[in-house]
């Protein structure tokens, strides 16, 4: 159950899609001047060193983060993107790339002491959560943010309604167990029974599996039945055309998360022009051989 450790995908494919998609949504629901609470319900270590052993042996981030950086002019970045860059460098010395932002650290940042927002997190990792537990000590905010070490799936029903009523809830489990492909709509459906009006934003890893295939058609007809608009970005970077080598009497190696969408049910209405123009440039930067492309749809 507890395998998963997010620190080996750190700054992949993967976090750049998903972190450049929340920025965006946190970007337009922080211009207001209510209080906004944001519940992350599986947070993960929060920041992650690309230099580590962890993030060294799979060698993710090298087609993520680093490959944007290093292959995209930062001039020429479409602004969804270009805020993603300069926040991953706000963590960052200038010409260095050796922290990476996640989730709770990303959101943190664009949140507003002022305007009293929030910051909720689950983790039930024990070492994830730990660690989390020491970089959430080092943020200083005080009561903004609070650590959890439980399931965020459960945790997440005592939050919804929030007081001020805004909330943007991220869901973005494992899925190393095919139950979180069943726990996710199940937990959308509860919340939004409690808080119809929030925003709810599902990461999920697009692999040959046929619950993950069913899992952004389940969502869209959820948010059908419930009349919540919806939008659903996936992004590709292909398969790489470099040769694998073949070990006598080994499996053949496995090819890697090669694809992940994004499924958000009540989105901002400047979340999709923003991917327009982020998902051709992410797609350009990041793509490779057979099967790169990038898919955007909305209710």
């Amino acid at each position: 159950m507890f395998s998963y450790r997010h620190a080996f995908h750190a700054g992949n494919h993967a976090d750049v899609l998903k972190h450049t998609a929340l920025i965006a949504v946190l970007k337009h629901l922080t211009t207001k001047d209510t209080p906004l609470t944001v519940v992350d319900t599986h947070a993960g270590a929060g920041l992650y060193r690309l230099d580590s052993e962890q993030t060294g042996l799979s060698g993710e981030a090298g087609e993520g983060i680093v490959k944007l950086v290093t292959s995209l002019d930062a001039a020429q970045a479409v602004p969804a993107v270009k805020d993603y860059l300069d926040l991953v460098a706000s963590f960052n010395k200038p010409g260095e790339l050796r922290v990476y932002p996640g989730s709770p650290f990303v959101t943190h940042s664009l949140l507003r002491q002022e305007a009293r927002d929030k910051l909720r997190l689950f983790e039930l990792h024990p070492a994830d959560s730990r660690a989390l537990a020491g970089h959430v000590a080092q943020m200083e905010a005080g009561r903004q943010v609070t650590l959890k070490r439980e399931d965020g799936f459960e945790g997440l029903k005592a939050l919804l309604p929030p007081p001020a009523r805004r909330a943007l809830v991220l869901i973005d489990p494992s899925y190393e167990i095919k139950n979180d492909y069943g726990k996710v709509p199940a937990c959308l459906q509860d919340s939004l029974r409690r808080f119809a009006t929030g925003t709810y934003f599902v990461w999920y890893p697009v692999i040959p599996r046929p619950e993950a295939h069913e899992l952004p058609r389940r969502l869209k007809t959820l948010s059908n039945q419930v009349g919540k608009p919806w939008l659903h970005a996936t992004l590709s970077i292909g398969q790489s055309e470099a040769k694998t080598t073949i070990i006598p009497g080994e499996p053949p190696p496995r090819p890697g998360l090669t694809a992940s969408g994004v499924f958000v049910i009540n989105p901002p209405h400047t979340l999709k022009p923003a991917l327009q123009q982020a998902l051709p440039q992410l797609v350009e930067a990041l793509g490779r051989g057979r099967g790169k492309g990038h898919v955007l749809e909305s209710s």
